[in-house]
């Protein structure tokens, strides 16, 4: 009996030691991170922030289990320049990337910057990126000349190519698209085939989530970064077979129904390899809408305007985090955040180190633990095209300063016919609360002459710092160069 109890004690001892070293093991290990990025999805087009036409249930439960945003920015309201700001930390324009990049151009992401992909490289993690570059197309450009050690996906967006975006025809020679090649599809620094039709298009969504789960799968012993900018919904859009025809909206949210799909298909791979509760699961979108197209676009819930403008609608997009176990659960986040902030409070978390570049992000992870007494940030610039500050915002106010736009305010286009827009100009500086008018359709200037003045301090600080074109200052002290081919 004797024999048989110390048996049992030393067996017991064993197993309690293994298990506290497994956790130990489990504890000590960095998380992975999970960003999924997707195209022109606006404000409105998630079951949680109030979609209509479609479901998301996969983006809903992540948002039960973790936390969504209200108040959070893209970097800019347009393809190169967001994702610009995603990767570096920095507004686009101090690292001189605006607008979307074209087959055309010889010009990228400068070696000099420090990616979010480099960041996680130098601290041993493996780095995937599956979906839109958009960062330039050229190799010294491409996702494995920065930090990434995988890549599958398009060098730039899906309407760039020669055809007509409506039956997949050639265009003729007198188009502007006649110039560009075909539509490359990219495995590593080689072209693996190009997409020549439509159809091809349709299963871009469901290549990126098969890539995604088998990365998943082969490095889940290790820490992983993986980054998933869907090619999706930017037009042609393009669906499976799986989804086409489900939605009452039609083919738009067809589209956001496939999406919400491969948040499912990632977020099991996660929890098959056991690994969701050490997983940083982040779903965010580059800019608004691009409501010209009226029903092959989303929806900006209200807010003004979309894609391409300063207006609430064309920066303001859902975010929403899961990290068990730090990331509170249920929960809404109404404090300022911008994807510039996603590099510095990854670093943060994870010990990394940060470029010696400055960047413009801040660490935002106090508010992604619940303490939402903190503000780490308090301003958002609406900078867009070259340089051109159009907007700042600061706590629930938001200063509209002089500037041209493209208004949606007009006949939309549908079945993939670009619509109309109309030229508008903002002649005198207007003055909107958002925290009563999201919509921004109430001008109050005329009645807090304290908050302009309050706001214009921020407007002249980066007006010296990085510049601003609508007032012709040309260029800011502390911007740097976008990356030239080299000859």
């Amino acid at each position: 009996m004797r024999k048989y109890n110390f048996l049992l004690l030393f067996t017991t001892v064993l197993f309690l030691n293994s298990y506290s070293q497994s956790k130990q093991n489990q504890n000590s290990q960095k998380p992975n991170v999970v960003i999924i990025f997707i195209d022109d999805e606006g404000y409105g087009d998630v079951g949680s922030y109030g979609a209509t036409g479609f479901q998301t249930p996969n983006l809903d439960h992540m948002a039960s289990k973790g936390m969504r945003f209200t108040n959070y920015y893209a970097a800019q309201p347009v393809c190169s320049a967001s994702r610009a700001g995603i990767l570096t930390g920095s507004y686009p324009n101090r690292i001189g990337i605006s607008a979307a990049l074209t087959p055309l151009h010889k010009k990228g992401l400068n070696s000099n910057e420090l990616t979010i992909a480099e960041m996680f490289k130098e601290q041993g993690y493996k780095t995937a990126c599956f979906g839109k570059w958009h960062l330039g197309w050229q190799k010294e450009f491409l996702p494995l000349q920065h930090g990434f050690d995988e890549y599958v996906g398009l060098p730039y967006s899906n309407d760039m190519w020669p055809r007509n975006n409506i039956t997949g025809e050639k265009v003729p020679t007198t188009h502007k698209r006649s110039r560009y090649p075909e539509l490359p599809l990219m495995e590593g620094n080689e072209i693996k085939k190009y997409i020549t039709s439509l159809e091809d298009q349709d299963e871009l969504t469901t290549l990126y989530t098969e890539k995604a789960v088998d990365f998943i799968n082969k490095n889940a012993k290790d820490p992983f970064f993986l980054y998933v900018p869907h090619t999706m919904g930017h037009v042609p859009l393009g669906v499976s077979d799986k989804f086409r025809g489900k939605s009452e909206q039609g083919l738009y949210g067809d589209v956001m129904m496939e999406i919400d799909w491969s948040v499912g298909e990632i977020s099991k791979a996660l929890e098959k390899n056991k690994i969701a509760d050490n997983t940083i699961f982040i779903f965010t979108t580059d800019n608004g809408p691009w409501l010209n197209y009226g029903n092959h676009a989303g929806s900006s819930g209200g807010l003004r305007e979309g894609k391409l403008s300063s207006w609430e609608g064309g920066q303001r997009v859902p975010f929403i985090i899961r990290w068990p176990g730090n990331v509170p659960e249920g929960t809404v986040c109404n404090k300022l955040a911008c994807a510039i902030d996603l590099l510095p409070t990854l670093a943060a978390i994870t010990d990394g180190k940060l470029s010696e570049n400055k960047i413009d992000g801040v660490d935002i992870s106090s508010l992604w633990k619940g303490d939402f007494e903190a503000t780490p940030r308090e301003t958002i610039l609406y900078y867009y095209r070259r340089n051109n500050l159009n907007a700042v915002r600061k706590g629930n106010w938001k200063l509209v300063l002089p500037h041209k736009y493209n208004s949606n305010d007009t006949i939309a286009g549908n079945d993939g016919v670009h619509g109309k827009t109309k030229k508008m100009a903002i002649e005198q500086p207007e003055l909107y609360n958002l925290s009563r008018d999201p919509g921004e359709q109430y001008n109050v200037i005329a009645s807090h002459p304290e908050k302009v003045k309050e706001l214009m301090v921020v407007v002249e600080k980066y007006r010296k710092e990085l510049g601003d074109l609508n007032v012709g200052i040309a260029k800011g002290s502390e911007n740097r160069e976008i990356g030239e081919l080299k000859k």
